[in-house]
């Protein structure tokens, strides 16, 4: 009797996990996902980027040149079942990138004196955006561009602050498939 509690118990497991697993496979008809042709692995970035959705790099406030950059990798899987070899990271050189930016900082209103003078900052919601330009990665599979927060208007009022974000995103196309991805510069202090 007991042998066959046993394997009544153990045949509605298998018929659970089964049907569990046959449930999840079902395709999503409101997504058309494919899978990005190379790795943008964002230099600088916190741990966790390659895999984390939006990889942050944190700026110090006061640097005079922002420089963003990332290195381009192509997977190879041939070798992925052999524990010893496992998956190959390759540099894809020549791929055109589009990198755009996007901002947006909330002033508060704020009152402050320095020696006996009162300055009053109004409040404002400032929005900018635009493109970085295209580049090419290199040999290496990298690319990079400088810029600084002055040329990214971060000016007068609008200076930039600890907490302050930048949106970055990558785009490009390798062996005719699209891909995009997003990174952001965080603006922190000393």
């Amino acid at each position: 009797m007991k042998n066959i509690k046993t394997f009544a118990g153990s045949l509605c497991l298998i018929a659970t996990i089964t049907f569990a697993t046959l449930s999840c496979k079902v395709e999503d008809p409101m997504l058309n996902s494919v899978v990005s042709p190379v790795l943008v692995d964002v230099v600088g970035a916190t741990f966790g980027a390659p895999i984390s959705a939006t990889a942050s790099v944190p700026t110090d406030s006061s640097s005079q040149e922002i420089t963003v950059a990332s290195r381009l990798f192509e997977l190879d899987k041939t070798n992925i079942l052999n524990n010893e070899i496992g998956i190959d990271s390759i540099p894809v050189s020549a791929i055109a990138l589009s990198i755009k930016y996007e901002l947006t900082k909330s002033v508060k209103a704020e009152k402050f004196t320095i020696k006996g003078q009162t300055y009053t900052f109004t409040p404002e919601t400032y929005k900018s955006s635009g493109n970085w330009g295209e580049i090419t990665s290199d040999g290496n599979g990298l690319v990079s561009l400088k810029t600084s927060f002055k040329k990214l208007g971060f000016e007068g009022n609008r200076i930039q602050r600890k907490g302050d974000i930048i949106k970055v995103t990558w785009s490009g196309t390798h062996k005719g498939i699209a891909f995009t991805r997003f990174s952001q510069i965080a603006v922190t202090e000393k």
